[in-house]
């Protein structure tokens, strides 16, 4: 199923849900999410501090909760159990973008594979539909009543993923360091010779190699920890630390041999504030 027609089914769900409100007794929350995200993948050096700080991006993201200790139907708590007080269901969708350098002690060396390193690029471009469960250990009527300002949260999840990655170079495999190509994915030559990504040239992608910039989808397994802080009556400030787990290594457009040196799956940690209205 294509990434637009799952946006459109949760619209149509969350449009549903407000308008039958009366018969479902419970409540909606929706919100907005931003924030940076730090892209772990293949561009870089694994555990380098360089890398982790350069590739990051920015997210944005819109969310919906369903709230089981509050009835829009009447405007009244619902009956006290564990799950009602205790847990929340959210839906949401993400979008977000980061450009990806090769960084870290081999990228600086001043040889030809330094050079390489540094003149090829990335862009991972991300778009993301699901829903998370999340698990409040305190209660969750007494922060709506204003009992306390902080509301922490765990949570976990499980994305639909539509990605979009650029890759780019200004490498030739005839040593030609120069040479502008503009298609580096492509079999035919733009000149002299033929376009690949240097050093990366060995993989599933396209033509075989370690690089492709088709467009693709997969999964994400999603955790958080976060909390909620009371701003009024129908108002939250959300502060939340993600992670999303792909199962595949093609996110970043990047995935090339050998393996295991190249053995985890992208992944990306986003550190987001959001702002939360409850819907009566």
């Amino acid at each position: 199923m294509k990434a637009k027609h799952l946006l459109l089914a949760l619209l149509w769900i969350c449009l549903a849900q407000i308008e039958s409100k009366a018969q479902l007794g419970f409540s909606h929350e929706i919100g907005v999410i931003t924030g940076p995200v730090a892209f772990q993948s293949d561009f870089g050096e694994r555990y380098d501090f360089e890398t982790n700080k350069g590739n990051v991006g920015f997210g944005v993201g819109i969310v919906h909760y369903l709230n089981f200790a509050y009835r829009a139907d009447c405007n009244c708590y619902s009956r006290d159990t564990y799950w009602n007080d205790h847990f929340k269901i959210r839906n949401e969708i993400d979008y977000h973008v980061t450009n990806l350098d090769h960084l870290g002690p081999e990228s600086e060396d001043n040889d030809f594979g330094g050079l390489r390193l540094r003149n090829h690029k990335g862009k991972a471009q991300v778009f993301e539909i699901g829903t998370q469960l999340e698990y409040f250990p305190m209660s969750i009527r007494d922060f709506s009543a204003g009992a306390y300002k902080f509301a922490p949260y765990v949570s976990v999840g499980v994305h639909f993923v539509s990605f979009n990655p650029e890759a780019t170079t200004l490498l030739r495999d005839d040593g030609d360091i120069f040479g502008e190509v503009l298609n580096p994915l492509t079999a035919n030559p733009l000149d002299t010779g033929p376009a690949i990504i240097p050093g990366f040239n060995v993989g599933e992608g396209r033509n075989g190699t370690g690089v492709d910039d088709r467009l693709g989808d997969t999964w994400a397994i999603t955790w958080s920890v976060g909390t909620r802080y009371k701003l009024g009556p129908l108002s939250d400030l959300l502060i939340d630390a993600r992670w999303h787990y792909y199962t595949s290594n093609w996110v970043d457009g990047l995935n090339p041999d050998p393996r295991p040196a190249n053995r985890a799956n992208d992944w990306i940690f986003w550190l987001n504030v959001g702002y939360i209205y409850y819907i009566e």
